[in-house]
């Protein structure tokens, strides 16, 4: 069995696991200060090179869960996710209502993606 992982992006976690060609990304915006729309596109770009790193991308994603703060503002990050995912290889989407670890303000998370794409 083998397992690739990415070094440590906090004691205890990773933002990227390869197993059994398959790869499993997490990301959430570096930058907290952005809105719900701005967060996402940050996820997204972290997103695409985790898959890179791995050799893979969009296209081979198979699912992906949306960890979102407030489920009101959805249709804010879907509109984002719509204009970055590849129509002709949609995935298993979910979205989640959570309540994130408080932050200092103006810094708030709004938005976490976790995916899982195929390797070739």
């Amino acid at each position: 069995m083998s397992i690739k992982r990415k070094e440590a992006s906090y004691p205890g976690r990773t933002r990227r696991v390869e197993h059994n060609d398959l790869v499993y990304c997490v990301m959430s915006a570096p930058s907290k200060t952005a809105d719900m729309a701005g967060q996402t596109e940050q996820c997204l770009a972290g997103i695409d090179t985790l898959l890179a790193e791995a050799g893979s991308d969009k296209s081979k994603l198979v699912t992906a869960t949306v960890y979102l703060s407030d489920m009101a503002r959805k249709n804010e990050m879907n509109n984002v996710w719509v204009a970055w995912s590849d129509p002709d290889n949609p995935c298993a989407r979910v979205c989640i209502g959570v309540t994130f670890e408080p932050r200092a303000s103006p810094e708030e998370l709004l938005v976490e993606i976790a995916v899982s794409a195929a390797i070739d």
